[in-house]
């Protein structure tokens, strides 16, 4: 009887404690335009929204993100993806290995098909104001995310974009509003307000009229 008793007795008291240690699940995830230490600190900050996360890692060098996040709460990689966009960076690859062992990898967008002939293809430049690396992938993320164009590039210190695109399937204008719409003014086109104050602090370029 005592046996039983005390059989009894550690069961009520083990489980108690196995319920109260948490199960996590481990993400990982490439980021594309993480240039300095206080960029890093507002990708964290946007991911400290996800409450009970833990074990947040990021290498600046190579892009590396990585956290903890308790299980039962079922987060998905495609969740994180959008959090990193919206903290105003660029996903690469990303997985998470969940607490029993099954690993879940981000899927990469598709490449857009873009029937695009030698005749019609044009190189452009714009002005395009902005900061640092950060806004460097932004700009070219909104760039090269419209239809019809190749190529992007944009220099941090001359603020010119260089990209070239089919001109009939889009045009010099519809490129600056798109970049407009991610946060950075253009001669032609102002970012909104709201857009433009919910960038990173490194991202705050000086706003002028042009």
């Amino acid at each position: 009887m005592k046996n039983i008793l005390l059989i009894v007795l550690t069961v009520f008291m083990v489980v108690p404690a196995l319920q109260a240690q948490k199960s996590y699940d481990q993400f990982e995830v490439q980021v594309d335009g993480l240039g300095c230490p206080f960029c890093a600190y507002g990708l964290e900050k946007k991911f400290k929204e996800f409450k009970g996360i833990k074990k947040v890692k990021i290498d600046i060098e190579t892009g590396d993100f990585s956290f903890a996040y308790p299980t039962e709460k079922a987060l998905t990689i495609e969740s994180v993806e959008k959090q990193v966009v919206k903290a105003g960076y660029t996903p690469v690859t990303g997985r998470v290995v969940r607490f029993d062992g099954t690993v879940e990898a981000m899927k990469t967008a598709p490449k857009k098909e873009t029937a695009v002939k030698a005749k019609n293809l044009i190189t452009k430049t714009a002005f395009v104001a902005g900061n640092c690396a950060m806004c460097e992938a932004r700009i070219v993320k909104a760039t090269t995310d419209l239809m019809g164009v190749t190529t992007a590039s944009w220099n941090k210190d001359t603020k010119m974009l260089e990209v070239s695109f089919d001109k009939k399937a889009t045009t010099l204008d519809a490129i600056e509003k798109a970049v407009a719409d991610a946060g950075h003014d253009t001669k032609n086109h102002k970012a909104h307000s709201d857009t433009y104050d919910g960038l990173p602090g490194c991202c705050a370029y000086e706003r002028v009229e042009y």
